[in-house]
């Protein structure tokens, strides 16, 4: 069993920065990918980036040059640095590690934007 757990969340206006971060614990077993996906209101739950044990990294189009993922294997944490924010940044961002084990999730973390 992997528990995730988020931090970093909150309010912001538009322009500010925030960096969530991601703590998993439990038995971990051979983690490949972490990323942050993030679900607005009544809205799907949607791919925000994603990184590789490696280091390689993919990005939602919209986030692009204003987000950055980063990982440290040794302590299993996953951070995402996020800038110029936009009212459409809001959301809960989730935390998800997939592995040998499986999926899993964080219970997320409220970010929002105002205007």
């Amino acid at each position: 069993q992997v528990q995730l757990v988020e931090s970093g969340g909150g309010l912001v206006q538009t322009g500010g920065s925030l960096r969530l971060s991601c703590a998993a614990s439990g038995t971990i077993v051979g983690i490949n990918n972490m990323g942050w996906y993030r679900q607005a209101p009544v809205k799907e739950r949607n791919l925000v980036a994603v990184i590789t044990t490696g280091g390689r990294t993919d990005y939602a189009d919209s986030v692009k040059g204003r987000f950055t993922i980063s990982r440290d294997n040794a302590k299993n944490t996953v951070s995402l640095q996020m800038a110029s924010l936009k009212p459409e940044d809001t959301g809960v961002y989730y935390c998800k590690a997939t592995g040998l084990g499986g999926a899993y999730w964080g219970q997320g973390t409220q970010v929002t934007v105002s205007s």
